[in-house]
């Protein structure tokens, strides 16, 4: 029997996954504060915090629950009366605060925590990175990004045997999606199929990593930073200047009107006299009438020019604002990438930009911003401004980055921002973030950016995921079809337990990727030969409605592993 999933908080991102989860033919229940005026089946409305909406929806029967809501407190207390209801249910729970999912995970059985933002960034960084992905998996530490190839004419893996690209390790192969006929990935690559006209693969790349810098490029920071620091200082520095500039003047002043008045005596009466501290006052109590006006004159101008000095020296090494400036990361000039807005999205694309070797610069304009601390301690330079104005862009150097990623929390403000970037610099790579992702395909179409993505398009299909398999590694969409990554530990009861691997996958149609035993890893040829037993992990990637053979084993089993 399938199971039952109920899908609490049908918002935006609530109701994809909703669709998704009913587009896959799973038996699912929404829970909606409100009413649906276009959906009448299986939709409770009410408040899912109370123990009878609950019940309504059939949660002391169902599989899994859903907590899509975008307010974190809402979804915890909904989890807290779920649990009382049902304590064996599983739940997968939308939390922006992804510390605090991990502690919920590693506190609670049977939970799974996800955010949104976090499983839209790396799509916005590859998409910056010139990669159209339509889904991820994270592999060896690593994400790898997920695409979609066509085979055309013109492709060069058009007549390659599907064995060659098995054998090639710095790829996986997700599906296969043959133009004639239905063969398995796993019967084509055993039959040494080729590669045809029409034919679609869905490929994982493993993801380059930029070499780190090299002394010279060091160097060249160093010396911008530099440059920016005595950009800062240079009101300080005119200052100290023009006092030294004023007792050197005061001192050739005095030596010429008396020939007797050594350089030294007359150099510590002007130092004296302008900084208010005195001695050698004889230099000028003979000197004639004029002298002492100039005298005079000197003290006042002293005065003001010291005070000064005084106050902006203060500032500088004793107050803070020496070690901001040193401590800010110097604006790179060239082949950086540039980053509008410090929301959730837009930290984890820098942080996936970093992890891939790009060197970012972030602008945000709201100057008490949740995560400009974790900007700067990631040695990130942040520009405080409205990034739809074009001395903004740049002061970023926009004409020598090389893509712009616009991913504020307003869709109207990244529209903005785009338009302003194109203006200035027409073929750059422009990423924008658009929640509606009906509208967000039209945006790309009329003003041709590069990207327009939807965070509830990329995120939800996590969650279906989740719903269905567990905990997984990666997912993705195609065609309406949606693309599960994830680990099963074989069990003793297991029925692939005792089978070798390509047996196991070319009769329930998935697709291994390793297998994971306590003492090897196997991967190509060697896994598709591995016999399974109990005890081992096996990672595979499967069409989310080709899951049903597989609910007869507990969601648990399908957890990932890969913490252990």
């Amino acid at each position: 029997m399938k199971p039952r999933i109920i899908v609490c908080g049908l918002g935006r991102t609530g109701y994809k996954i909703f669709s998704l989860l009913r587009q896959q033919g799973t038996f699912v229940v929404g829970i909606s504060n409100r009413a649906l005026p276009h959906e009448t089946e299986n939709i409770v409305v009410g408040d899912a915090r109370s123990s009878a909406t609950l019940i309504a929806s059939g949660i002391l029967d169902s599989h899994t629950l859903i907590l899509a809501s975008s307010d974190d407190s809402l979804n915890l207390a909904i989890l807290v009366q779920a649990r009382l209801l049902n304590p064996k249910i599983y739940i997968v729970n939308r939390l922006f605060n992804t510390s605090l999912g991990d502690r919920v995970d590693r506190t609670l059985a049977a939970h799974v925590s996800l955010s949104v933002s976090a499983l839209a960034a790396p799509v916005f960084a590859f998409a910056a990175l010139g990669s159209q992905a339509i889904g991820q998996l994270t592999l060896y530490q690593q994400v790898w990004p997920m695409h979609e190839e066509y085979i055309d004419r013109n492709h060069p893996w058009n007549g390659l045997s599907l064995p060659e690209l098995w054998d090639d390790l710095s790829r996986m192969l997700i599906y296969y999606l043959p133009a004639r006929g239905n063969t398995d990935l796993v019967s084509a690559v055993l039959e040494g199929n080729r590669v045809q006209v029409g034919d679609r693969l869905i490929v994982a790349t493993k993801p380059s990593i930029r070499v780190k810098k090299s002394l010279r490029q060091k160097f060249t920071k160093l010396m911008t930073r530099l440059r920016q620091l005595r950009e800062q200082t240079q009101s300080a520095v005119l200052v100290v200047l023009t006092l030294l500039l004023t007792i050197f003047l005061a001192t050739l002043t005095y030596t010429a009107i008396n020939s007797e008045t050594s350089f030294v005596d007359a150099l510590y009466f002007s130092v004296g006299m302008i900084t208010g501290a005195g001695g050698q006052e004889e230099v000028a109590e003979e000197a004639p009438g004029f002298i002492k006006i100039f005298t005079a004159a000197m003290m006042l101008v002293g005065a003001g020019v010291i005070g000064i000095c005084y106050a902006l020296l203060n500032d500088l090494i004793l107050g803070t604002r020496f070690r901001k400036l040193w401590k800010a990361a110097p604006i790179p000039p060239k082949h950086h990438y540039i980053v509008c807005g410090l929301g959730g999205i837009g930290v984890q694309t820098v942080k996936q930009l970093q992890l891939d070797g790009c060197e970012v610069v972030a602008i945000e304009c709201d100057p008490n911003g949740r995560y400009l601390g974790l900007a700067q301690s990631l040695n990130v330079p942040v520009i405080q401004g409205d990034a739809s104005v074009p001395e903004i862009l740049a002061a970023a150097n926009i004409h020598t980055c090389e893509a712009l990623v616009a991913v504020t929390s307003n869709d109207m403000t990244n529209l903005e921002i785009a338009l302003t970037a194109k203006g200035l610099v027409p073929n750059l790579r422009v990423i924008v973030r658009d929640r509606d992702p009906q509208f967000a395909l039209r945006v790309q179409q009329v003003f041709e950016f590069d990207s327009v993505l939807s965070p509830i398009e990329l995120a939800a299909p996590a969650f279906a995921a989740a719903a269905l398999g567990g905990r997984v590694f990666g997912n993705g969409m195609t065609a309406g079809s949606l693309w599960i990554a994830l680990s099963m530990k074989i069990t003793a009861g297991h029925p692939f337990c005792g089978q070798r691997v390509k047996e196991a996958a070319m009769q329930s149609d998935f697709v291994p990727l390793y297998l994971k035993t306590p003492g090897q890893i196997f991967h190509a040829w060697d896994l598709l030969e591995a016999r399974l037993c109990e005890g081992d992990i096996l990672y595979m990637t499967i069409p989310a409605n080709r899951l049903e053979q597989l609910w007869r084993v507990s969601p648990a089993q399908f957890i990932d592993l890969t913490k252990k």
